[in-house]
């Protein structure tokens, strides 16, 4: 899809703050609420704008401890990957997903109260997983830049 320059400005301006009312983008984004209105729609319509979510601090819920488990699978069993995700998906402290091509095949980012906690997840729901071949552990020390924005 082509997008123009109010395309632009209006997704800039979502993108730095979805929480903005139609009236409020508008303003902002130098247009009026019936096209800002109609843009948001055109560009959701067609796959620009997926959606919109809240970004929550886990720390603040009492989740202080995140890691990110990488794993390589046995690959001998075709359903290895399916299986694997599927068990995954039913882990509530696992906040995101990743599959890749490579030496890793899975990703997955895992958050825990404290060091207590991540054992226990770590020993009855992660090592309980089907397929494992691999598992290496990075522990999460400091988020050092994040952000979703693109330079539109």
């Amino acid at each position: 899809m082509q997008i123009d320059d109010t395309d632009r400005r209006l997704l800039r301006r979502l993108q730095a703050n979805p929480g903005l009312s139609t009236g409020e983008l508008a303003e902002l984004a130098g247009v009026t609420p019936a096209t800002c209105s109609r843009r948001i729609e055109k560009l959701t319509r067609a796959g620009v704008i997926r959606g919109q979510h809240a970004v929550i601090d886990w720390g603040s819920l009492g989740y202080e401890v995140e890691v990110s488990l990488r794993f390589t699978l046995d690959k001998t069993n075709p359903r290895a990957f399916d299986e694997f995700l599927a068990a995954a998906r039913a882990v509530p402290e696992v906040t995101e997903i990743q599959t890749f091509l490579g030496r890793v095949d899975v990703r997955l980012h895992v958050i825990a109260r404290d060091m207590g906690h991540y054992q226990q997840i770590y020993r009855e729901k992660i090592l309980t997983l089907p397929h494992i071949a691999d598992i290496e552990a990075l522990m999460q020390v400091a988020v050092i830049a994040e952000g979703e924005a693109l330079p539109l």
